[in-house]
């Protein structure tokens, strides 16, 4: 193993970019979170993970994919994470600064159309509102099955801006995160699908803060962020390609981040000097160290979000349990069985070489304990 790595981090958030960290639950091990029962929640750890964040210097999106939305964290618990997160950001500040939550429609499975997945949607954006965090639109799986087309996407969100307090961020979540939500915009075709998704964001640009890409295509994301009004943000999604991307000018919402982000906040910190250095060889030399940091971080993110990528969130939770922010390697629905044992041996490997592991003795004995179990 390389020698421990101490993150040299302020605490101070980023200048240059606005940056969340997508967040994931902490499961109570004694609670019933076999596959198909309702989440239950250990909201201590759950909460002290959200202030290891902030501690940071990184914003928190919270109730979305990482956090098993649609994948095990129903609708009753996402309500009770909303409400305890925003209330915990007020000790930092600003909720609806610090914290922004995903709304969606996956209370309603069965809306059937336009209106009924309008009702939901509306819903949650009010519950996300009333606990005073941000919104995040999130993609609903509804809604994809209903439209016929780039219209029916435009109707219903043309309704949820009005129902929005102040500037939301939209979610644009691809196929390879979620399967059931092919075609979104309207077409199977991205560049069709882009062309619906502007058009919307242009029509009401006054009330949309970014957009939140997860598409794994750094080219795409390129061109979207130039196609963007002034003023509308695009936030990185993509796991893949983050330091590129996030340094040619795109903020950040990633689920990797949860895993990584002693090591992203110094990155941030090394961009943040490098774009108010005063001269062309000190700003090359903070880049430099960007990259740095980042690097051996890709290795690590690909490989948690490695095919099928939708089951990630055990990689983020596995290592959220190595570096003792859990007491257990459990996750709602059941979800730590997502991933092979060879899979998560190689995770560690990656997360050492990163640097990642805050205090190598208890990964390793945590390491070694799941290891015995599985016989080995």
């Amino acid at each position: 193993m390389r020698a421990p790595v101490t993150w040299p981090v302020d605490g101070r958030p980023a200048t240059s970019r606005v940056v969340y960290a997508a967040a994931h639950v902490v499961a109570d091990p004694l609670g019933d979170n076999t596959p198909g029962s309702p989440a239950a929640v250990d909201w201590d750890a759950t909460l002290r993970f959200r202030r290891h964040l902030w501690s940071l210097g990184l914003r928190v999106a919270d109730a979305m994919d990482t956090a098993q939305r649609n994948m095990g964290l129903d609708w009753a618990a996402t309500k009770e994470l909303v409400r305890r997160v925003a209330a915990e950001a007020r000790s930092y500040g600003d909720p609806a600064t610090l914290v922004s939550c995903g709304a969606g429609t996956d209370q309603a499975p069965q809306a059937d159309d336009l209106d009924a997945i309008t009702a939901a949607y509306t819903e949650q954006i009010e519950t996300v509102q009333s606990a005073g965090a941000g919104v995040i639109v999130m993609a609903s799986r509804q809604l994809a099955r209903v439209a016929t087309g780039p219209k029916d996407y435009h109707q219903v969100y043309g309704k949820l801006f009005g129902v929005a307090e102040r500037p939301v961020i939209l979610h644009w979540l691809g196929e390879m995160f979620d399967p059931n939500l092919a075609g979104y915009w309207g077409s199977r075709d991205v560049a069709a699908a882009t062309d619906s998704f502007l058009e919307l964001v242009h029509a009401h640009a006054a009330s949309v803060d970014g957009v939140k890409v997860s598409l794994l295509d750094e080219q795409h994301e390129v061109g979207l962020r130039a196609a963007l009004p002034e003023g509308v943000r695009l936030y990185t999604g993509d796991d893949f390609n983050y330091p590129s991307l996030i340094r040619s000018g795109s903020h950040a919402l990633l689920g990797i981040f949860d895993a990584i982000a002693p090591a992203a906040a110094a990155a941030l910190q090394a961009l943040d000097a490098a774009e108010a250095a005063g001269t062309d060889a000190d700003r090359e030399r903070l880049l430099a160290r960007y990259d740095e940091i980042l690097a051996p971080t890709v290795a690590l993110s690909r490989k948690i979000f490695e095919t099928p990528t939708y089951h990630y969130k055990t990689g983020i939770v596995f290592l959220a349990w190595l570096n003792g922010h859990q007491d257990a390697f459990a996750m709602v629905n059941g979800a730590q069985s997502a991933r092979s044992l060879p899979h998560l041996a190689e995770v560690f490997r990656l997360a050492d070489q990163a640097g990642l592991l805050a205090d190598q003795e208890l990964a390793v004995r945590r390491m070694k304990a799941l290891l015995a179990v599985n016989g080995l």
